[in-house]
């Protein structure tokens, strides 16, 4: 059963539950929360942060690249005494449509440097520009006939993402953010932590001073964040990212502030949380290998326990819930647990 975090603003927790969109909000003195729509996603916003300071604002995220986006970051801006232009930064968090796509079209109109982690920024060619996107569409297809999945589904899903390309404004960052780089944003403390799992180069940004974390998609309050092997990914990202977790709940945090949901004041409760979800997920993934004589990464997701009927999730979805299911298999691997007969497809066995 799904935990939800201690809500630091019960309506803004509530908004969620109800699918509604939330306020705009002043979160701290100098600190707005503006939620900026995104369009055919479950998740439904993003939460874009807009931090005061003299001259203007910075921004953290951008949420993706349509009119009635941009249109919300802007009122949310004039709610909080500010325009569009106004914003002299945009620190992203990843490289995902939802929280980079918008940065270029607000660079384009304020002349605002775009920040992101050297992870992140390696890979924006080969994901948005317009001449490398079918080699990278061919090696995710590469990927899931490895995983067992039939050529002809392998092919529609290899490209299922292309759907949402538009939403994004190609823009290579002006500026890249390292592990603990201090930003130089008067009147804010503002920090960096390299949290990679969801994305290679995530970066959560943590203020001391205020006992804050901006935590992008690394740590959400209801739900937990896709980790994957894909063609972009680190070889192990799961245990990357479980890395990350426990290294970030170590931090004095009041409140954490997600790019999703809700704020939430209960880090250490929800990392705890999360890091057993996958404990549960990895012995549930040894165990259904462990009954069979070789399984494909595709057949064992199709078993495995998830929020739906494997039949009802859409096929994008499915895709996402493959290459997820292959970090789990590759974490085990690595710690001897699992094997795998490589071929097309790989076969997966327990260890001996």
């Amino acid at each position: 059963m799904t935990k939800l975090a201690k809500p630091a603003n019960p309506s803004q927790r509530d908004a969620w539950l109800d699918k509604r969109l939330p306020d705009v909000e002043q979160v701290r003195p100098g600190l707005w929360s503006i939620p900026v729509p995104i369009p055919i996603n479950p998740l439904r916003y993003v939460l874009v942060y807009a931090l005061e300071h003299p001259g203007g604002v910075t921004i953290i995220d951008a949420g993706w690249n349509t009119d009635e986006a941009y249109d919300a970051l802007a009122a949310g801006l004039a709610t909080a005494g500010y325009q569009i232009t106004d914003i002299q930064a945009v620190l992203v968090t990843h490289i995902h449509p939802d929280h980079y796509g918008l940065a270029g079209r607000i660079r384009e109109n304020t002349g605002a440097w775009i920040g992101l982690h050297p992870a992140d920024a390696a890979l924006v060619h080969d994901r948005y520009d317009e001449s490398a996107i079918d080699d990278l569409v061919a090696r995710e297809g590469a990927l899931l006939r490895r995983c067992g999945v039939p050529d002809l589904t392998a092919q529609e899903l290899a490209g299922a993402s292309m759907m949402i390309r538009h939403l994004v404004t190609m823009a290579v960052p002006d500026r890249l953010i390292e592990d603990g780089q201090h930003l130089d944003i008067p009147g804010w403390n503002l920090q960096a932590r390299w949290t990679p799992g969801h994305s290679p180069g995530h970066l959560c940004f943590v203020e001391p001073t205020r006992r804050l974390l901006f935590s992008g998609d690394h740590v959400l309050s209801k739900i937990t964040p896709i980790v994957a092997v894909h063609p972009q990914s680190a070889p192990n990202p799961l245990a990357d990212y479980l890395d990350a977790l426990r290294t970030i709940a170590k931090l004095d945090i009041a409140e954490v502030l997600p790019a999703h949901e809700y704020r939430f004041t209960d880090l250490a409760d929800r990392v705890n949380y999360v890091v057993g979800h996958h404990e549960d997920r990895l012995a549930e993934v040894a165990t259904t290998v462990g009954e069979s004589d070789g399984m494909t990464c595709w057949d064992l997701a199709s078993q495995l326990t998830w929020s739906r009927p494997w039949e009802t999730i859409p096929p994008f979805m499915q895709r996402s819930a493959n290459n997820e299911t292959l970090a789990h298999l590759v974490w085990l691997e690595l710690d001897g647990k699992l094997t795998r007969t490589p071929g097309e497809p790989d076969l997966w066995h327990r260890t001996r």
